[in-house]
Order: C-alpha cells, then sequence, then structure tokens
C-alpha cells in the first residue's frame, strides 16, 4: 500500500512538470552567431529600428529602396518623396556607379527639394520635384577615395586627405592640394592627441564654409613601437607612432586655409611642445576660432580667442586649474540668437554642467545644476529660446531629455521619464527623435515635438527579437563602495532556467575604468550578450560600476587618480562580497573576465585576491602604466617620473608570483591601444616567478576583435570557464 502511493506520488508529480519540460524543450537556446555582433544571425536577434533624417524641421524615414516624409501631427508616413530606382535615373548612373540605398540620404537645404547621395565615386545633389541631378562632385582622386573627408553644405567644398596630404575641393570642382610634405611621422587633417578630449576629426569649417581650420601633427620625435606584420613571406616590420607615459610627446598646431584667397596661416598659439590643443570652434560669422588649451600636466585648460584672418591671439576668455586634472570633452556652442553669448560645459562645480558666458569671458548664468551630469546637448530651439539636454537627472543609470530655457534656467522633462534615451534635434529646434529602451523595453522610437510638450507620437515599438528563446533573468540594484557611503550599482544575471536550490559557478564581468560604465536602465539593464550565452550554460554573471567610471560626478571618477586599481579593486571586492552572500553562488567556482582596463583589473583582482577567484580570463590588459599612452596615462597616474609610488603600486609585474588560479591572457598580435609588451612582460615575469597563465594571440588583429574574429574570441573565453570552472 505504501508502495502504491508513493508510484501515485511519482505519477503526479510527473505530470505537474510535464507542461513546464515541454515549453522548456520548445523554447529555443542561443548561438554566439546570435548573439555576438560579428555572427551571422546578429542582425537578426537586435531590436528593428528604424532610420530617419532631419529635413529642416521635418522628418524624413530613410529606408533601402525609399525615402518618405513622416507627418508630425499624427506620425504618419506618407507617399515616397523618391525612390532609389529614381535617383539612379535621374543622375544617369547605372551599374557600379548606382546608389544601393538610401539609408545615408541627408537633406542639407531646409527650403530645397535637394537629397545629397554619395554612391563612391562622386557626391550629389538631386532634386526630387524637378527630378534631376543638379550639382555633383568627385569623390576620388588618382583612382583613390578621399580619407577623412568633411564636406560643407554653405560653400560644397569638401576636406580630405589623399596620400597623407591635405586637399579641398570646392563647390565648382577646383581640386587644391593644401600640403606637399605630409607623411606618417606629419599628419595633416586627422584626429590628434590619440582621440582625446572629445577629438575624432581633423577638419573643422567655418559656418559659412569659406575658412578651414585643420590640425597638423609632427611626431617625428615620438618613438616608434615596432610592430610586426606577419602576412608576407618574411614578416615586415609595421611601426607605430606610441608616445608613452613620461616619454617624449608629438607637437600640434591648427592651420586655417581661405577658400576665397588660397592662403594658409596657422594660429600664434605659442610653443606646442608638452601643450594639447582641443575643442576647436568658430564664432557664428566666422571671423574668430576659440580653442580650448591644456597644458601637458591636464591640470590647467585655457579657452583662448583667435584671428581667423591673421592667426593673432586675441584674448583668454576663461581659465579652469585643479589639482588634479580638468578635462575639457566639448567645444564652446553658440546661441543661435545671439552671437555674443555661448555655452561652456564644465565640471567646475564637481558635475558636468552648462554655464552661458559672453565673449568677453564673464559667466553669466549657471544653466543646469544639481548631483547629475548632463550627458549631451543636443541643440537649441530658437522659438522658446531653449536648449535641449540628456542628463541622468532622475537615476545615474538612465538618460533623459530635458528642456532647459536660457532666460531663468527653468528645466523641463520632454521624454517619458523611463529608462535610456537619446536622440537627435530637428534642424529648427521644434521636434526631436526620441530612441529609447528599458530593461523590458527593446527598442521604441518616438517623435516629440519640443514646443508643444510633452506632446509625443510613437513611430515604432519593436517586438522582442528573442521571443521563443530562453532567456534569463536580469536584475539591477546597488552595493555599498569601500567607503561605506558610496552606492554603487550592479548588474546581475542569473543562469537560465534559474533553480534557487541549486549552487551555481559565478563570473564577474569587469571594466572599471573612466568614461565607460556597464550597468544601465536600457534593455535587460544593458547586459552585454555574452553574459546570456554565459547564463544559458548555468553561469551567475555580475557587473558592477565601481568608482572611477562615468556619469557619477568628479569626486566618483577622480577617487582612482594616482592609484589605477586600488580604489578599483576595493569597490568590486565588495560586489564580490555580496555575491557570495547569495545561497545560490557557490564560493569555490568565482571566475572573472574584462578587457583592456578591465583585463588590468582582472589580473590584478586575481593576484591581488587568490582565494577568491579560481580562474580569469583577461583580454587586452594594461600590465604596467609606464608602457600606456601619454594623455590617457598621465590624465589618471602623472608620469612615472612625477608620481614612482602609484606607478609601483599600480604594476602588475610585481605580483607575477601571486598568481594561483588558472588565467588566459588573450591580446591582438598588432593592438596599437595596449601594445603586446605588456601581455609579453607579464609572461616575462610569470617565467621568473613560476606561475602558469595561458596566452592566446589574434593575428593582424588590434585592441578589439572585428568582424567573425569576435565570435571565435567569445566561444574561446567561454570555453576557458567551461574547461576550469565549471
Amino acid at each position: 500500500m505504501k508502495h502504491k502511493r508513493h508510484i501515485q506520488w511519482a505519477v503526479l508529480i510527473l505530470l505537474a512538470l510535464a507542461p513546464m519540460t515541454s515549453v522548456m524543450s520548445q523554447e529555443k537556446e542561443f548561438t554566439l552567431e546570435d548573439l555576438n555582433y560579428g555572427g551571422t544571425n546578429y542582425r537578426n536577434m537586435i531590436p528593428r529600428n528604424m532610420y530617419t533624417e532631419w529635413w529642416g524641421d521635418r522628418m524624413v524615414r530613410q529606408d533601402l529602396d525609399h525615402c518618405s516624409l513622416i507627418d508630425a501631427a499624427s506620425g504618419a508616413e506618407g507617399e515616397p518623396l523618391f525612390t532609389v530606382t529614381d535617383v539612379n535615373r535621374w543622375a544617369g548612373l547605372s551599374d557600379s556607379t548606382l546608389v544601393r540605398h538610401l539609408y545615408y540620404a541627408e537633406f542639407p537645404y531646409p527650403d530645397s527639394t535637394l537629397v545629397l547621395l554619395n554612391n563612391g565615386y562622386e557626391r550629389m545633389l538631386i532634386d526630387w520635384q524637378s527630378k534631376r541631378c543638379v550639382w555633383r562632385q568627385s569623390t576620388r582622386i588618382d583612382g583613390h577615395a578621399e580619407s577623412d573627408e568633411d564636406w560643407n553644405a554653405q560653400s560644397r567644398a569638401v576636406a580630405f586627405v589623399s596620400g597623407d596630404n591635405l586637399y579641398v575641393t570646392d563647390g565648382e570642382g577646383h581640386l587644391r592640394q593644401l600640403t606637399t610634405d605630409g607623411s606618417r611621422e606629419l599628419v595633416y587633417g586627422k584626429s590628434v592627441h590619440r582621440n582625446e578630449w572629445g577629438i575624432d576629426k581633423g577638419t573643422y569649417w567655418s559656418p559659412d564654409g569659406q575658412r578651414l581650420a585643420f590640425y597638423r601633427m609632427d611626431q617625428s620625435m615620438v618613438t616608434d613601437y615596432p610592430q610586426v606584420d606577419i602576412y608576407h613571406r618574411i614578416a615586415t616590420h609595421q611601426p607605430n607612432k606610441y608616445p608613452m607615459a613620461g616619454e617624449t610627446s608629438h607637437k600640434v598646431t591648427v592651420g586655417v586655409y581661405d577658400l576665397q584667397t588660397g592662403k594658409t596661416i596657422y594660429l600664434d598659439a605659442g610653443d606646442p611642445t608638452d601643450r594639447y590643443f582641443t575643442n576647436i570652434a568658430w564664432s557664428p560669422d566666422g571671423s574668430t576660432i576659440y580653442m580650448q588649451e591644456l597644458n601637458r600636466a591636464q591640470n590647467d585648460c585655457r579657452l583662448v580667442s583667435y584671428d581667423a584672418v591673421t592667426g593673432a591671439r586675441r584674448s583668454e576668455i576663461y581659465r579652469e586649474t585643479s589639482e588634479k586634472y580638468v578635462e575639457p570633452l566639448h567645444p564652446i556652442v553658440f546661441l543661435p540668437w545671439d552671437a555674443t553669448k555661448f555655452i561652456l560645459q564644465s565640471q567646475r562645480d564637481g558635475w558636468n554642467h552648462l554655464y552661458l558666458m559672453d565673449t568677453r569671458g564673464k559667466i553669466l548664468k549657471q544653466l543646469t545644476k544639481g548631483e547629475w551630469v548632463v550627458q549631451e546637448l543636443l541643440g537649441f530651439n530658437p522659438t522658446s529660446k531653449s536648449v535641449v539636454i540628456l542628463s541622468n537627472e532622475r537615476d545615474p543609470r538612465q538618460s533623459n531629455h530635458y528642456e532647459v530655457f536660457v532666460s531663468n534656467a527653468n528645466r523641463y522633462p520632454l521624454d517619458n521619464g523611463i529608462g535610456c534615451h537619446h536622440g537627435t534635434l530637428s534642424r529648427g529646434g521644434k521636434y526631436l527623435r526620441d530612441v529609447y529602451s528599458a530593461p523590458d523595453v527593446p527598442r521604441c522610437v518616438n517623435l516629440i515635438a519640443v514646443d508643444k510638450r510633452p506632446v509625443s507620437k510613437n513611430l515604432l515599438t519593436a517586438p522582442n527579437p528573442w521571443k521563443g528563446y530562453a532567456v534569463p533573468e536580469y536584475s539591477s540594484g546597488t552595493v555599498k563602495a569601500a567607503d561605506g557611503v558610496t552606492d554603487l550599482y550592479y548588474r546581475m544575471v542569473k543562469p537560465t532556467h534559474f533553480d534557487p536550490s541549486k549552487r551555481y559557478p559565478a563570473v564577474v564581468y569587469v571594466y572599471g575604468g573612466p568614461h565607460a560604465h556597464n550597468v544601465d536602465a536600457s534593455w535587460h539593464w544593458g547586459s552585454r550578450s555574452w553574459e546570456t550565452y554565459m547564463a544559458q550554460k548555468g553561469y551567475v554573471v555580475f557587473v558592477l560600476d565601481n568608482r572611477g567610471s562615468e556619469n557619477r560626478g568628479l569626486a566618483f571618477e577622480q577617487a582612482t587618480w594616482h592609484q589605477l586599481g586600488t580604489v578599483e579593486t576595493e569597490d568590486q571586492m565588495c560586489g564580490v562580497k555580496y555575491l557570495l552572500s547569495l545561497p545560490f553562488v557557490d564560493s569555490s567556482r568565482i571566475g572573472v573576465h574584462g578587457w583592456s582596463f578591465g583585463g588590468f583589473m582582472t589580473i590584478t583582482m586575481m593576484v591581488r585576491h587568490p582565494e577568491v577567484f579560481k580562474v580569469g580570463v583577461a583580454g587586452g590588459p594594461v600590465i604596467d602604466w609606464k608602457w600606456y599612452e601619454v594623455m590617457y596615462g598621465e590624465r589618471y597616474m602623472g608620469t612615472p617620473q612625477s608620481n614612482p609610488e602609484g606607478y609601483a603600486q599600480s604594476s602588475l609585474l610585481k605580483d607575477a608570483g601571486k598568481l594561483k588560479g588558472r588565467l588566459q591572457i588573450i591580446t591582438g598580435y598588432n593592438d596599437e591601444t595596449v601594445v603586446p609588451q605588456h601581455c609579453l612582460s607579464f609572461l616575462d615575469a610569470c617565467i621568473d616567478a613560476g606561475s602558469q597563465p595561458d596566452f592566446f594571440v589574434y593575428p593582424g588583429e588590434q585592441h578589439n576583435m572585428r568582424g567573425h574574429s569576435s565570435v571565435h574570441l567569445h566561444e574561446r573565453i567561454t570555453r576557458y570557464f567551461e574547461d576550469y570552472l565549471k
């Protein structure tokens, strides 16, 4: 009888579990081809998007084969303005010269029915009303495509680089060579200072397109790093200029070319040795250039004006100093309705905010204020005399749009107040294209009428592209930093089909460095797709933004100054302590993984806490900051000469013998950001100390693996944890 009762209970349990088992068996599993951006199915697994461009204050939908107008009142899409077949016919294009799609169509003139297109051979302005091509300009020189091209809509002139030299083709098609001595050592018209301080290009047109400011970088005095190109019968030397911390850096000057006179002058900024020139801006009338100038110690920043005709230094408009560092990231922006006033972004009160200033250098007003940061200035609404910004005022993990009135600094929300938003403002400032996601919202695209707050029209609500797949649970919360006061935000991804009665291995994913964060209120709390892959394989993944990361104010970021790796590790271990307190985490199976600064953090955490971490994978790791580049390295660490204790403390070479767990180091063989000397020197130290890391390189790759190599990389990372942590 007792035996029979047991059988009955077993049958009931099986029947109860049957639907669950059936559901689980129907759910699909992910592969890295689905999840990784280099994967063959990745594009089908990301939330749907729509592409739009502003035509003045009108929104145009860009699609593969047509462009159509979006009605601002209803949000409805109208009939096509033109098709790709139309523009090819009107421009007389055929075969290899065809325009293939319209995703990059631009509408540079608010009052003209002109669309700017580029087929790789020429840029064209096509009038879809008169159905003809009204202007065209070659995009090739001696059979080669332009590089670093910068086109101006007003003059229709384009600046570009070819064969290391700078050229301009004017609106009438006349080619002008501005330089003749360009080389690998003398660089014109390209980004300088290793893309720091927001620099991402090397040419800057005046508003009317009649003058061009450009960078000239002399790096002949900078030491070559001896990279090797293996893709020859005999490997060849392929050096790159790499100014290491404390060593000789390059010299930058700024030239100005006048389209009317054909002459070039250089700004009289003085000796460029150990100085950084950044955030170039033009006055509205094109007569004055403004530039932020930073000393090599990066603790003294000056906003200086120059005569654009003569190059003469006019005046110092503003100066900001710090005991640690000043970090200018944004050029000044003039008010569209008042050419005597501009907006400066500064962290002078400890948070990035907007300040209204005049051209004499007087601060007229602080437009935004509070313990939050302005993340972006999108533009202006001249009608209401307001500025539209993106900030994290609501929550450090969020990004939301606000309208700020210049007259009284009053601030009003523009979006729905949830999740992470980004957007573009129409040319006249009347409408905002608002794109957002939230932890449970893949993507939404809205059209917001700025001056009719808070009128919003939904243009797209993307369906969940992961429907039908077994998806893990994503959550976010806080732990206290090592100072016992500061809240730190974390993300946790639990294993697929999580069972709280089980004990799972856990992997800490870490970055930890400046100008980055991992946890935000976007879809799945900002989770990287690899975390989902690991959760599917039965791991808990834990991610924490420690002090030193971005968007939490100056004191939060500068807590790591001159001692990289110390405060960050202390904070990360507070997160690990919380992780180990969870009953479903197996404390004997804790791993850690990170890339770049995160690779540095991975090894730091493993050698400082060998009792905790069993397995680690460090990608592109900094090993000793004396081998990192001048601009970034000296901002946070000073020089090896001025901060020897900090460099010695942060170096991982001395800790090679403390490595106890399994560590795999991965790098791109031709990494120009964290050069291979880091990894190789650590391996050498491990040999001397008798420790046994594993090492893998990607030939021909730089700091991050490109294309399908990224799939291979993440499978390799996963297998290492599967082999030694599972």
